[in-house]
């Protein structure tokens, strides 16, 4: 038993040293950070809570939590829609489902930057600018996705979606194709319907997973200010200037890792307390 058990700390080892180098460490660091008032360029600094004040009295940033709020729930919300009814296509074996799979890894992996010009050129008023084109030829006028604060986020919203609906479907078709069809079988032979046995037999099994996904496409979304700089660079004026953006322009444009740091924390909690309400949610379902 004594050889098990160090045969087991030997291959845990080396997990535990990657997560105190790459996530604990880096966590504590920040929380040091935090209680500075350090700037990049600059040797000198001294421990204080001016950054947290200045953060937390930031007259902006009740506006910055709202707009972080409604970019993550319609984003993370569509991301799991789009990816159940996707896996859901694609266990049912048609036709071109290559070509669905390979199109939604290809925008998985494209680099958040590149995300948001693709979606800008979409966006254009100009004529090369195809959303727009479509919608002219429909409603006989353009939507100025870039210009109009309301449309700006809605726009911002659509290209998150977008970029992350394939690990959403992917994981989800996964999780399909691991439900043992013996149960639709048992189902269809009690009589249940199609709404039935996908509301009875599948949606349950899913939950597990539902639960993963759901919590790594928030983290991923908490996380984005790339596509979202490069599509309106946080406008028109500060419309879609989220946590994760405002954390990239506190350090690297106004220079200052305290304040940085403090806004760096407040989406690792925003996405710890989202975590924690997605398991109270799911966990109560399941019991």
């Amino acid at each position: 038993m004594s050889n098990h058990r160090h045969i087991g700390l030997v291959w845990l080892g080396p997990m535990v040293v990657f997560l105190f180098c790459f996530y604990l460490f880096p966590l504590v660091d920040v929380i040091r950070l935090s209680l500075t008032n350090t700037t990049i360029g600059q040797n000198n600094f001294s421990y204080t809570l001016n950054s947290f004040i200045s953060v937390l009295t930031d007259k902006n940033l009740p506006h910055i939590l709202m707009r972080t709020l409604t970019f993550v729930f319609f984003s993370v919300f569509f991301q799991l829609l789009l990816g159940l009814l996707i896996g859901l296509l694609l266990e049912m074996d048609l036709h071109g489902a290559i070509l669905l799979k390979m199109s939604m890894i290809f925008a998985w992996v494209v680099p958040g930057i590149i995300t948001g010009i693709i979606w800008e050129i979409l966006y254009s008023t100009s004529d090369w600018g195809l959303v727009n084109n479509i919608i002219q030829s429909v409603t006989g006028k353009k939507i100025p996705f870039l210009f109009n604060a309301r449309w700006a986020i809605i726009g911002a919203i659509i290209a998150n979606v977008w970029r992350g609906t394939g690990f959403s479907g992917l994981m989800q078709y996964a999780a399909l194709k691991g439900i043992n069809p013996q149960l639709y079988e048992a189902a269809r032979i009690d009589g249940a319907g199609q709404w039935k046995i996908f509301s009875m037999v599948t949606l349950p099994l899913l939950k597990p997973m539902m639960l993963i996904n759901i919590v790594l496409i928030t983290i991923g979304t908490m996380n984005t200010y790339d596509s979202i700089w490069a599509l309106t660079r946080g406008g028109p004026g500060s419309a879609t200037t989220v946590l994760a953006l405002q954390t990239y322009r506190a350090t690297f444009e106004y220079l200052s890792l305290g304040q940085g740091a403090v806004y760096a924390l407040l989406m690792v909690l925003s996405s710890s307390l989202l975590t924690l309400m997605y398991m109270k949610l799911l966990g109560s379902k399941e019991s």
